[in-house]
């Protein structure tokens, strides 16, 4: 077994759902339930670790071997929801996708063509069992995609500074049925104002994701790591998802010069954190 690091990877930004335990059929149900007892629950730090931990073997462990059996857990208004982790799954949606993301050299000398090729194997042979299968986490990063901040209102942002050790939190939960509502209004205006824009399909996509869950569900929405290359100053007066919700407005009532004000100050914002990700 390998050693689990002390280091983490911290620059990523997650969506994740909590569904409540009437959601899960049994024996997942009860499993959920009593998981959702445990004193003893890792912690979002934990799963980093863990998930570090497989790079660090010869060759390395592209996707773990079993699925977790670990979740977050959340009460809301009295009711237990969780977010399975689903680490394998994730894993190999994210290995899908990684060329996109490291030049080829890189990406060989991190996951050698051999592994890589394994994985998708294993993968491909798993859908064929599992065709509806969906994870309850998004990642992203180095950014957070604009079409996540749609699903949120600012007046659900919490934000904790740095205090010592414990570093600085920023995030947004919202019931699953105003996160439905908010990418029904969206889809709407953006339709009939941009018509075509990578942000209708990114909110097409985002809502596609959130039917699949339970009404009474609770969306996430995390800025993780990201709160770790972010100036706290920046990071308290961040308020994305208020200049998304500006800028879709102002699309509403015909306002252009409103709309493209609001889209500047996000574009900006984000270009400087995305600029970091090939700094020195």
């Amino acid at each position: 077994m390998a050693k689990v690091s002390s280091v983490v990877v911290p620059y990523a930004a997650y969506l994740r759902v909590y569904e409540p335990l009437t959601a899960f059929p049994e024996p997942e149900r009860d499993h959920w339930a009593r998981y959702a007892r445990r004193a003893d629950r890792p912690t979002y730090q934990d799963e980093l670790r863990r998930s570090l931990a497989d790079l660090l073997p010869t060759p390395p462990v592209a996707v773990p071997v079993q699925e977790s059996a670990d979740a977050f857990v959340l009460e809301r208004d009295g009711v237990v929801c969780v977010c399975p982790w689903r680490t394998r799954l994730r894993g190999w949606q994210a290995l899908a996708g990684l060329g996109e993301e490291l030049p080829a050299p890189v990406l060989d000398a991190v996951l050698p063509p051999l592994v890589r090729g394994q994985a998708a194997q294993d993968y491909e042979r798993w859908l064929e069992r599992h065709p509806e299968a969906r994870p309850w986490i998004r990642g992203a990063t180095w950014q957070i995609p604009l079409n996540w901040f749609v699903l949120v209102a600012d007046e659900e942002r919490r934000f904790e500074p740095r205090s010592g050790e414990t570093p600085a939190l920023l995030r947004y939960r919202t019931p699953m049925v105003q996160a439905r509502r908010r990418v029904a209004r969206a889809l709407r205006t953006l339709q009939d104002t941009v018509r075509e824009s990578p942000l209708i399909d990114g909110v097409l996509d985002v809502g596609r994701w959130l039917e699949e869950f339970h009404p009474r569900s609770v969306v996430e929405l995390d800025y993780g790591g990201l709160v770790h290359v972010v100036p706290g100053g920046t990071l308290e007066g961040d308020h994305s998802a208020a200049d998304v919700a500006a800028g879709i407005d102002a699309l509403r009532r015909g306002d252009e010069s409103a709309a493209t004000h609001a889209y500047t100050r996000l574009a900006t914002r984000w270009r400087s954190i995305r600029d970091l990700r090939s700094a020195n």
